[in-house]
């Protein structure tokens, strides 16, 4: 298996270390035993519970609660602007929720891949049928192909975020799970590299336009925001940067920081354009107001060999003009998934939330 190391001022492992192991094996765990249910290949519609013409407007004269920036209108719902996807069961959780399967063909990208979703109970309950859900676009590490690993039981990260939401750590989100990766031969950097299948449209357009075919949502980037680790971690670290009118905030897991894939030979201006440490440069230059700032929350383990690389990015690239960065180390964690669901339960999901929108009930 081809595996390269990060272009950066300090040395670390390469993408594929950890995740051709570890979260490799996360992945197979998760195809032969942690999704297996009796339902499995099932058809499973995210389509309810309806609105009300009268839900609309009382939604959008609704204020933002517990969102630390302002008391602010809450930005408008989207309805499912259709059409509307198949989608056929992968899992289901012990709450009785469903986490769905579907091919995406991207209208944009051109290019053709597996998403994931999951809904929470939240969703489902008729007081909030008026009302958009905030979206966590999750991104694995490794080649990310031919399955995202986050749709695993085994992980947790849905039941997670249930427990969470309960428990006023973080909000209900959504959650999206699209391949990484167009094969499992070469990292492509969540971008559009010349000549190659257009993995950054698909991630930051096409991704996007389809949860909002399908699910109730925020017209306004407050309610969107990815999680990735490794490999993901970029792809989801620099689609924020690069388009903060879209997407507010990130959670970066054992990231690589800069782009490094071996098919941007020969486009180095492509290639500098997709460079986090350029991004953020040119976004901190920008005004400190609420319209520009983004939200980056780094996660990292003590015994992961990027730790350096990682704080110098953060010290010298973040906290700058809008550019707000949180960095979580994990005691005793390494450059894997389990790791990284313990450092967003330990702080991170609680950070990035309370910059987000959340669902608003209904009055009635």
């Amino acid at each position: 298996m081809t595996r390269h190391l990060s272009r950066s001022p300090f040395s670390r492992l390469p993408r594929a270390v950890a995740a051709g192991t570890a979260l490799t094996t996360l992945t197979a765990l998760a195809l032969l035993t942690g999704c297996s249910s009796s339902d499995d290949g099932d058809a499973v519609s995210f389509d309810t519970p309806r609105h009300s013409p009268a839900g609309r407007q009382q939604a959008a004269a609704a204020t933002r609660p517990g969102n630390s920036e302002a008391k602010t209108p809450v930005p408008r719902t989207v309805f499912p602007t259709g059409p509307e996807a198949s989608f056929t069961t992968a899992a289901t959780l012990d709450d009785g929720t469903k986490i769905g399967v579907t091919e995406l063909h991207g209208a944009k990208s051109g290019f053709t891949g597996k998403v994931w979703v999951w809904a929470p109970k939240q969703y489902f309950d008729p007081k909030y049928a008026d009302s958009g859900f905030p979206v966590l676009i999750s991104l694995p590490g490794s080649y990310g192909y031919p399955v995202n690993y986050w749709m695993g039981k085994d992980l947790g990260l849905q039941s997670n975020i249930s427990r969470w939401s309960e428990e006023g750590k973080g909000l209900p989100f959504i959650v999206v799970m699209p391949v990484l990766n167009p094969d499992n031969k070469h990292y492509y950097d969540g971008s559009d590299i010349p000549g190659q299948p257009r993995m950054g449209t698909w991630l930051s357009e096409d991704v996007p336009d389809f949860v909002q075919a399908n699910f109730r949502t925020f017209a306004s980037r407050d309610g969107w925001a990815f999680m990735g680790s490794s490999s993901g971690g970029f792809a989801g670290l620099k689609a924020v940067l690069q388009r903060p009118d879209r997407f507010k905030a990130v959670i970066a897991s054992g990231p690589d920081t800069v782009p490094d894939s071996p098919l941007w030979r020969g486009y180095e201006a492509q290639k500098q354009a997709n460079n986090p440490e350029r991004l953020a440069t040119a976004l901190a230059q920008k005004p400190d107001t609420p319209g520009n700032r983004v939200y980056l929350a780094f996660q990292i383990g003590t015994k992961e060999t990027s730790i350096k690389m990682l704080k110098h990015f953060i010290q010298a690239y973040t906290n700058k003009g809008p550019v707000k960065s949180h960095l979580q180390v994990i005691q005793n964690g390494g450059h894997n998934a389990r790791t990284y669901i313990k450092g967003m339960d330990e702080g991170s999901i609680a950070w990035i939330s309370q910059y987000l929108q959340g669902p608003v009930a209904s009055s009635s």
